[in-house]
């Protein structure tokens, strides 16, 4: 919660600079009000504003018996309530877990990851997710992403400013600052610990391992058609994980997937030594 709040500070104290630097004192207040607005938005609606970016639809257990009960297990076995359950239409697999906290959150699959995968990789794949439900990620990851696209769009905003040069200049200023929020916002740690956390709730690191192998190489042949970097960190691999350059690991927030296969391998030697 506490980086969710300075996150919060934060995006407020921006758009002020902002709009000063573009209109001076009305355009500060202006900008105080918009981001007060963000604020109450971002926290309360944030998950549904993401759930809609990507067309997430709500599915029962008579819709998608086998998602569905794969998510109860799971849910029952951490000890969490059972989340919204969503499928977003898109081929490319992948999947995240949003909601201000484990009493209203949810969980998104791509139709891809459930048709490209065995029954035990979605499993894993769903234990990664719920493990950032356990761990409270799903908030400040859901904020984040709404901030970062609030930035982005004033970054826009302001570089179409043509009567304030300055304006321009904040506008080349304020995406990198984008980026940063959310680099500050998401360690990269935490894939790590949602990795690990999955590993001990279905008791098969080996699922896991497999699924982001998968997925880091359908990633990195294929691009989501609604997936952007706002909202890029959210997924249990970077949907941008194809594309090379500057601009886009300006915005990465993932180890590397060999790396998290290594530490998984680690912990699936322990259980094996330890049975």
């Amino acid at each position: 919660m506490g980086k969710t709040v300075f996150l919060m500070i934060l995006l407020m104290l921006i758009f002020m600079f902002v709009g000063n630097e573009i209109g001076g004192y009305e355009g500060m207040k202006t900008a105080f009000w918009a981001a007060g607005g963000m604020n109450f938005v971002s926290y309360f609606y944030s998950d549904k504003l993401v759930l809609k970016q990507y067309k997430a639809t709500e599915v029962k257990e008579k819709n998608a018996p086998e998602l569905y009960h794969i998510v109860r297990r799971l849910s029952e076995q951490a000890g969490l309530p059972m989340p919204k359950v969503y499928i977003i239409p898109e081929q490319v697999p992948n999947a995240f877990a949003t909601g201000r906290n484990p009493k209203h959150a949810a969980v998104a699959a791509t139709q891809g990851l459930l048709d490209l995968m065995t029954p035990e990789e979605v499993e894993g794949v769903l234990a990664h997710e719920m493990s950032h439900v356990r761990h409270y990620d799903i908030l400040t990851g859901s904020v984040a992403a709404v901030f970062a696209g609030a930035i982005t769009l004033l970054a826009n905003s302001s570089k179409r400013n043509t009567q304030n040069s300055r304006g321009g200049l904040m506008g080349i200023v304020l995406m990198p600052i984008a980026a940063t929020i959310i680099q500050m916002a998401i360690s990269r740690t935490r894939e790590y610990k949602a990795d690990e956390g999955a590993a001990h709730l279905t008791g098969h690191p080996e699922w896991l391992m497999s699924a982001l192998s998968k997925l880091d190489g359908y990633a990195k042949s294929n691009q989501m058609q609604r997936a952007n970097r706002q909202t890029a960190h959210l997924f249990i691999v970077n949907p941008f994980s194809g594309i090379k350059g500057n601009f886009a690991s300006l915005f990465s927030t993932h180890p590397a997937t060999a790396d998290r296969i290594a530490r998984l391998e680690q912990i699936r030697r322990y259980i094996v030594e330890n049975k």
